[in-house]
């Protein structure tokens, strides 16, 4: 009964909070409904990230050329504030959520999806799978509510084998920069409430009936996307594999910094772009301009990413 009366105080904190972001100043959109398969696809907004200029491109990119691209996409050079797409997919008998959010502990910009969901009338305890790409703050930490419970606390949890085995490994933390190590806390801390829950997937892997599970691994070791089939259709959902509205689709060779291993995060990007053009699938990103839904094309030896 004292973990109900909770869940019913933070349903009412949620929803006054999404009221107040209604009624702010460059309030967010709460979300996209589009139809897909026996159902529909949301996008809903976790809020946003603020992020230095130093992950917005390579330490030795010719600034000219860099504030130039920018310049032609009204962003600017002296900061990133990337937005948090999360993806839900209502079908028949499921409510799929991928990734959770950063929650109240990591961005005062971001964790916004629990007062979203609740304006878009959503229970959380409604969810019936949660399918992570990987373990961010941005993407995990959304998992525990402000009463440490999950959040989602009827739902079925879906990881990949390697993200789970690397955050979890005895050297994780000694070998992670300085500034990332609560990121492995962190991880480890939600992992925590998963031990008997969480059902571990290969890349390949129906994970669920008709979500298919893409090794886009680079940005961290076990990093993964989806694709959601309904008949010949098909929406990748890119997790982290494609970050930037700009340099992912212009400049795709260029080194991420927020890629674990940046070699790899290229040959990853790269490799997924190729599969969505020629596949022509729709497109979600979770850090592409809110809802991040579209498509790409390719225009010359680079792509673009095409709404509407």
């Amino acid at each position: 009964m004292a973990s109900q009366q909770r869940r019913q105080f933070l349903k009412k904190t949620a929803a006054f909070a999404s009221v107040a972001s209604l009624l702010s100043p460059g309030a967010l959109r709460a979300a996209l409904t589009t139809p897909w398969g026996d159902g529909e696809l949301l996008v809903i907004s976790d809020g946003h990230l603020t992020l230095p200029p130093s992950f917005i491109a390579p330490a030795d990119t010719d600034p000219d050329e860099l504030q130039a691209l920018l310049a032609r996409y009204n962003l600017p050079v002296d900061r990133s504030t990337p937005d948090c797409n999360i993806a839900l997919w209502r079908s028949a008998d499921r409510l799929v959520l991928f990734d959770v959010g950063a929650g109240p502990n990591f961005m005062p910009s971001a964790g916004q999806l629990l007062a979203n969901m609740e304006a878009l009338d959503i229970d959380p305890g409604d969810i019936t799978d949660v399918v992570f790409t990987h373990a961010h703050p941005d993407h995990l930490w959304g998992l525990v509510d402000d009463f440490d419970e999950l959040a989602f606390p009827e739902a079925n949890y879906y990881m990949g084998r390697a993200e789970w085995d690397f955050w979890r490994a005895a050297d994780t933390l000694e070998k992670m920069p300085e500034e990332r190590k609560t990121f492995v806390v962190g991880a480890r801390n939600r992992f925590a409430y998963l031990e008997d829950r969480i059902r571990l997937f290969d890349a390949g892997a129906e994970v669920i009936p008709g979500i298919e599970a893409i090794d886009t691994a680079g940005h961290t070791p076990g990093h993964m996307s989806f694709a959601l089939h309904a008949g010949s259709e098909s929406v990748v959902l890119a997790g982290d594999a494609i970050t930037h509205v700009a340099l992912s689709f212009e400049r795709p060779d260029w080194p991420s910094a927020s890629d674990h291993n940046p070699e790899q995060g290229r040959h990853t990007r790269r490799k997924l772009l190729d599969r969505l053009a020629s596949d022509k699938s729709q497109l979600v990103g979770y850090h592409l301009p809110h809802p991040g839904l579209g498509r790409v094309a390719v225009s010359g030896n680079h792509y673009l990413f095409e709404t509407g």
